[in-house]
């Protein structure tokens, strides 16, 4: 009989402590985070990490102060305020190696999502092997439009493409030759006509090589010379070279942090002169890229989706700025802010779901409307599509142009330049060169 009750004692306990470890488990929403944290884009994965991780720091405490819902809660509070777990993998820039990754996620640690992965190439792997075990991913910091033109039900993608990033630049050049860049008279369309670009020649680059030649064509420019080359390139005067031979008035980037830094600075040993300087963003915002250049970035311009100057017309960009300094001691980049965002969209859809279970988890990603002013960056808000060939993409994003110049107290800024009607200071028209 005491064997009997002994056993049943013990039965009981393990119950308990099943029990307890299951309550234990839901304390903690696991999210999987895919990011390049070391190799050539390395610069660009501890911005991503930074944005990370501040974002899941003001969804896990409360911050009465900020002005973002996001703030007000201690955790998900339709999960009885279970904290966020962010738990990063590093994909080295390797599409094999970020899907491996996946599965481990997936399947050693447990995750309820994905979150990543930066690189074009490797989000697709990424994706598809979260499309195969019906695991929910949001891509924050992916710009290859084919991203969102594959119907697949698992994966949204809350920044804007290249498509809409690339077309901003064509829409800048002719606001150019219309006369509406702040502090600039018209400009003669024949002085801005004769373009060259050189990406690197991964997804992301090839794609945006292609985006500029049909943009180009529509827009009625000539790409006198398109250059693919490889982000890893240690030495890349050849491409210089042949980039000064045709002439160009703009140069046109797509690079990530240590070819776009080798690419400055072999322009400058060649005596380029450009009219027009543009980046793709990435490794031209990484933080990298202004402080091994100096002064010589002065009047380059890089699309964007943050800037500083966003906190004159946008209260929370500047309270979470303002955090985001105090904590790294830099401001905050399109890449950081961008994966900060991305967090939002997840701490929004883990509250609209009330659940970690996948399916209540795409239902609430496809029902979400993140409003305009709870984001730090200038989009009109976070909406996913459901329909039509762009499924997942947020449909409410919006591009930027920034142009780096000096400030007042000496040190180098990303002024905005475009949208036109938001710039914060006049345009440094021709570049003035290295």
């Amino acid at each position: 009989m005491f064997k009997k009750a002994g056993m049943t004692a013990v039965l009981v306990l393990a119950a308990c402590l099943i029990v307890g470890v299951t309550l234990a488990a839901a304390d903690t929403v696991k999210i999987g985070v895919i990011y390049p944290l070391t190799g050539g884009a390395a610069a660009e994965g501890r911005e991503l990490r930074a944005g990370a991780e501040l974002a899941v720091e003001i969804a896990n405490n409360a911050n009465p102060a900020l002005a973002m819902a996001m703030a007000k809660n201690a955790g998900i509070k339709s999960l009885k305020g279970a904290k966020i777990e962010l738990i990063f993998k590093d994909h080295e820039g390797n599409p094999t190696l970020g899907a491996d990754l996946a599965k481990k996620l997936i399947l050693d640690d447990k995750v309820v999502g994905i979150l990543g992965c930066y690189h074009s190439a490797v989000t697709k792997t990424v994706s598809a092997v979260a499309e195969q075990y019906g695991i929910p991913m949001i891509n924050d910091s992916s710009t290859s439009p084919d991203l969102t033109k594959r119907g697949f039900k698992w994966f949204w993608r809350t920044t804007p493409h290249d498509g809409t990033f690339t077309r901003d630049l064509f829409e800048f050049m002719k606001g150019l030759t219309l006369g509406k860049a702040k502090g600039l008279k018209a400009i003669p369309k024949d002085d801005i006509n004769d373009l060259a670009s050189a990406c690197e020649k991964t997804e992301w680059g090839s794609h945006v090589s292609s985006l500029i030649e049909t943009y180009a064509k529509e827009y009625g420019y000539n790409v006198k010379k398109s250059i693919l080359y490889a982000a890893k390139s240690a030495d890349l005067s050849s491409e210089v070279g042949s980039l000064k031979a045709v002439k160009p008035d703009a140069m046109l980037f797509a690079s990530y942090a240590s070819d776009a830094i080798l690419m400055m600075k072999t322009l400058k040993a060649q005596k380029a002169q450009p009219k027009l300087l543009w980046g793709q963003n990435a490794g031209f915002e990484a933080p990298e890229f202004k402080t091994a250049l100096g002064d010589d970035v002065i009047g380059i311009l890089t699309r964007t989706v943050f800037s500083p100057k966003i906190a004159e017309v946008k209260k929370v960009a500047g309270q979470v700025n303002d955090l985001y300094k105090k904590k790294n001691n830099r401001d905050l980049s399109g890449a950081s802010a961008r994966a900060f965002t991305g967090v939002q969209a997840w701490v929004e859809v883990l509250e609209k779901a009330g659940s970690t279970k996948p399916a209540d988890i795409q239902k609430a990603a496809n029902a979400i409307n993140i409003p305009g002013d709870q984001l730090i960056v200038p989009w009109a808000g976070i909406k996913f599509a459901t329909s039509g060939e762009d499924l997942g993409q947020n449909t409410l994003g919006t591009g930027m142009i920034g142009q780096f110049q000096k400030g007042k107290d000496g040190q180098i800024i990303l002024e905005i330049a475009y949208p036109f009607d938001v710039a914060t200071a006049n345009l440094i028209y021709p570049f003035k060169g290295f």
